[in-house]
């Protein structure tokens, strides 16, 4: 059984598909999705779509919060975090996939499963996280929810002694795809992969969907397909 992780989807449905077709995804395998499945890409409820219909079809599949999901339960529950900030960051795109106006009018089983998703999981030796870990003297990282959503530049803190042998896998910081085969590379001791390619992106050296097959040390890139551009 493969261990793979996918990142920071952001409505980008038919690039997510076809990576998924790359890396011959099969019900032997686990994935791992580290959040912001939501905003800014035209295709936000076909993304949940695709996560529903392969969960029901039998593939084993954990999914995560990311701070974009946070965004939105904030603007749902009236967190102290409007609708139009919500919009700005781009959730118009992810109203518009569900064709409402407001998050309140986005169907029950969506905002469901948004709202019970965990901020970690641990799977064997590798932690999984949306953006990554606060590391402060005498706490347990676990503590930082928050922070697990939000937080960037954060390896360098990195407490090698709490962490062991385990690794953390990441998204939420776009990264050039050249940068993250680098790092990559240096896996073994780095203990650290961020894994978000930065698909919705018209910028040099991003616009492209990464997944990481953990078993096998392998890194795949899929291509922005044109139906995804951001609108």
């Amino acid at each position: 059984m493969r261990k793979i992780a996918i990142s920071d989807i952001h409505g980008c449905n038919a690039t997510f598909e076809a990576l998924l077709q790359q890396i011959n995804f099969s019900k032997a395998d686990q994935l791992f999705l580290l959040g912001d499945y939501l905003d800014r890409g035209p295709s936000s409820k076909q993304v949940l779509d695709t996560i529903f219909r392969l969960k029901a079809e039998g593939y084993h599949l954990q999914c995560l919060r990311g701070n974009h999901e946070e965004m939105l339960l904030w603007a749902l529950n009236g967190h102290g975090y409007n609708l139009e900030s919500f919009l700005r960051n781009g959730g118009d795109t992810t109203l518009a996939s569900f064709a409402v106006k407001k998050p309140r009018d986005i169907p029950r089983q969506y905002l469901d499963f948004l709202e019970n998703l965990p901020f970690w999981i641990e799977s064997d030796e590798y932690i999984f996280v949306h953006a990554g870990l606060h590391f402060v003297q005498g706490s347990n990282p676990f503590e930082h929810q928050d922070q697990m959503l939000w937080i960037r530049n954060w390896a360098i803190d990195l407490d090698l002694e709490w962490l062991g042998e385990r690794y953390v896998v990441h998204g939420h910081t776009p990264t050039p795809n050249t940068t993250i085969q680098q790092l990559f590379r240096h896996f073994n001791g780095l203990r650290v992969i961020n894994i978000d390619a930065g698909c919705v992106y018209q910028r040099t050296g991003y616009g492209h969907l990464c997944a990481v097959d953990l078993s096998n040390r392998i890194l795949y890139f899929e291509p922005r397909h044109t139906s995804d551009d951001a609108v």
